[in-house]
């Protein structure tokens, strides 16, 4: 196999593309003194960052001043779903335009997250172009607040999300990508990214526990799901380490994973979501495992990490022909039905960095 073929995944025509960034603006005691209470201080700054987001041309903007975290999928409607700890967003890019406050009056926010979700067409390939518009909008917005030398932190997100079986249901045509790191997109489209930039690929797959599967590997009857559990945890590890990765996960107690650079952030989990904290740059083994046999739950979660030699010139293509290789492996081990299963595989790529006062002065 030639090189550049290694480098490039052939991925379903009918791939999902999303974007979302957000910017986080740390709440001080001397911001809100500006302000007679919360309320009034979130509904005033968000007034003046829907005003600036219309002029910048960003369509799509919710601000989060209730500490939630946004998350992000595609949908043909347009939905909002609050829990405790998330805001869950569906939307289709091409159609779906919003303006959203998301608070809690008498709550005093640790942050105020500014959210911009992606609107368009051609998602992956104009992310560089929203990334500019966000740079361009903290710049014109920070000036405009009553409080001057606030940091702000900035996240990028984006994942490709599509069918691993989607040849099995007839859905023969594909797309060649050839996969590059954010940074490497950015700078040959004029973006520029602060030298300490963190930057975080992976790969995570959800399985739905059909009764298929549950039949075929438990017995009649029983409380113990410790044999299934322990099946999967099994087939998984082994079809990862045959592909050499290294950095994997499984979470089967109910709770969204959160993947996070541990040499960057803080991984303590919560009541909804199970952090999970990898270092790139360790060529160590990493397997963080999450399960009870005493608790069935209906969805488990894989999680495949790229190290830092998996994102470097261009070999985040071989990384996803690797993973998805092993995650075939193991659909086979498990005697998965690929013409009526789906098993969707959503390649994330993520940066995040403190934005530097020269961009916003």
């Amino acid at each position: 196999m030639s090189l550049s073929h290694q480098q490039k995944v052939y991925i379903p025509k009918s791939v999902r593309a999303n974007q979302y960034i957000t910017a986080e603006i740390k709440v001080t005691d001397a911001l809100l003194a500006h302000y007679p209470d919360y309320k009034t201080c979130y509904q005033t700054l968000s007034r003046s960052i829907f005003n600036l987001a219309n002029q910048e041309e960003l369509y799509n903007v919710h601000v989060i001043t209730n500490d939630k975290l946004p998350v992000v999928r595609f949908h043909s409607e347009a939905y909002c779903f609050p829990t405790a700890e998330q805001i869950i967003f569906f939307y289709n890019p091409e159609y779906h335009e919003a303006q959203s406050l998301h608070s809690k009056d008498d709550y005093r926010a640790r942050k105020i997250r500014i959210v911009f979700l992606a609107t368009g067409d051609e998602i992956r390939s104009n992310s560089a172009n929203l990334h500019i518009k966000v740079q361009s909008f903290l710049a014109k917005l920070m000036p405009q607040l009553p409080e001057k030398d606030l940091t702000i932190k900035i996240r990028d997100h984006q994942h490709l999300s599509y069918d691993l079986f989607a040849k099995a249901k007839g859905n023969k045509e594909s797309y060649g990508y050839k996969l590059r790191s954010i940074s490497d997109r950015y700078r040959s489209r004029q973006c520029p990214l602060p030298e300490g930039h963190g930057s975080l690929c992976y790969v995570t797959v959800k399985l739905p526990l059909s009764r298929k599967l549950k039949l075929a590997i438990l017995p009649e009857h029983t409380n113990d799901f410790t044999p299934l559990y322990q099946k999967l945890e099994d087939a998984f590890v082994q079809a990862a380490s045959a592909k050499q990765l290294k950095q994997i996960a499984m979470v089967a107690n109910g709770l969204t994973p959160l993947v996070r650079n541990s040499k960057f952030d803080q991984v303590d989990g919560t009541d909804e979501v199970q952090m999970l904290g990898f270092d790139p740059n360790i060529e160590d083994q990493q397997f963080i495992c999450h399960w009870d046999g005493n608790h069935l739950v209906e969805m488990v979660s894989f999680t495949i990490a790229a190290g830092v030699n998996d994102s470097k010139d261009g070999a985040l293509g071989r990384y996803l022909n690797r993973v998805e290789d092993a995650l075939r492996s193991f659909a086979s081990e498990l005697a998965l039905d690929k013409s009526r299963e789906d098993l969707i595989v959503r390649f994330h790529q993520h940066i995040s960095y403190q934005a530097p006062q020269q961009l916003l002065s």
